[in-house]
């Protein structure tokens, strides 16, 4: 071989291992180089229950979120997926600030318009599941570890509620009760005196309480447990209530009421429940006759936790004394002390007699 083919072949190797690296090195800085994350696309409540222009949100801090399309906030309000079904998540701490008058915080939907019980044909339901109720509370005090889930709220007068669905669990204990109420509106001028009368659906009624702050009574039978679906269904037509509840594996329970005329209209009329847990603090007033007639109500739906902070001694029956770390929310979300509700449908159907119901947020807001 000639000195000119040695040369001829040493640079051809040359050129070739020069190739190969600048491949290599340009393979590298590819390599190296981060891929570029693709954030989640937010899915917000509004496209799982597509309800939302007929209400106001209201958040766990007190404040109004107003009419909650394309809205998230991730302390009170978003949505979560179950692995299933997406689900719009309710979040309420122990303490914080409040909305209107309520010692008690909420993230709820407030309906935009009231109706009339004399002339309403409206209908509210929804699924739901509670996935996390106070981890403390007295437990002599009736509402203590319990959450509401919906509710018919008055906007006149004493804005008292002919309706409000609870659901309740004792800590340790795997399942729960769910109960509504009946709240009379009260005869005269001092509505100091009202009371609930409640009504068991699946467990106990909201009168089983504890023998003393820290000893709870005996777990239901045929409880909700924590993240078990449930549903309701009201229908208010013509001065009538009618609520429907059902469950997987659980009995479906129905159950009327007139809001028109009163059950609670004389001292008599009382029931023994009321009488045991409402009158010793006092509260052993009685229903005007024509109930809810002419006043104008409207529906809620969300998380209306029941457990506060407030001492015991100033109500047995709504002041839980539960810790509430200052209002500080999120050291009461680090250690259980928050109510917390998932809904996975919910529908409403409202009557053409309708009318707007901004006066209530005016005088609450």
């Amino acid at each position: 071989m000639t000195k000119q083919s040695i040369s001829t072949i040493s640079a051809t190797l040359l050129l070739c291992a020069l190739t190969t690296l600048s491949s290599c090195k340009k393979e590298t800085k590819q390599a190296e180089m981060p891929k570029t994350e693709v954030a989640p696309k937010t899915v917000y409540a509004s496209s799982v229950i597509p309800f939302f222009d007929q209400w106001k949100l209201i958040l766990g801090d007190g404040s109004n979120a107003g009419i909650a399309t394309d809205f998230e906030n991730k302390d009170f309000f978003y949505t979560q997926n179950d692995g299933k079904d997406n689900w719009v998540v309710f979040k309420a701490p122990n303490g914080g600030d409040t909305h209107g008058t309520s010692n008690n915080t909420r993230t709820e939907l407030a309906q935009t318009k009231k109706w009339y019980p004399e002339t309403a044909d409206d209908k509210l339901s929804a699924t739901l599941k509670v996935m996390n109720v106070s981890a403390t509370g007295d437990a002599r005090v009736a509402a203590s570890h319990a959450v509401v889930v919906g509710q018919i709220h008055s906007a006149d007068a004493f804005e008292n509620e002919p309706l409000k669905i609870f659901y309740k669990k004792y800590p340790g204990q795997t399942k729960g009760s769910v109960f509504w109420h009946y709240e009379i509106n009260t005869a005269g001028d001092d509505n100091a005196k009202r009371w609930d009368y409640s009504s068991a659906v699946w467990g106990n009624d909201f009168s089983v309480v504890g023998s003393d702050a820290n000893t709870f009574p005996a777990e239901p039978e045929d409880g909700i447990a924590l993240g078990e679906e449930f549903s309701y269904n009201v229908v208010v037509k013509q001065g009538i209530m009618e609520l429907t509840f059902t469950s997987p594996g659980h009995e479906t329970k129905t159950f009327t009421k007139n809001l028109l005329q009163s059950e609670y209209a004389t001292k008599a009329d009382i029931p023994v429940q009321t009488q045991k847990l409402f009158f010793p603090i006092g509260q052993d007033g009685v229903e005007r006759k024509e109930a809810y007639t002419g006043e104008g109500c409207f529906f809620k739906l969300g998380c209306y936790n029941q457990t506060n902070g407030k001492s015991p001694d100033v109500n047995k029956n709504w002041c839980s004394g539960a810790e509430t770390h200052g209002g500080d929310i999120q050291k009461q979300y680090a250690d259980g002390n928050y109510a917390e509700v998932w809904f996975k449908t919910g529908s409403i159907s409202v009557n053409d007699k309708a009318v707007s119901n901004d006066g209530y947020f005016a005088k609450n807001d």
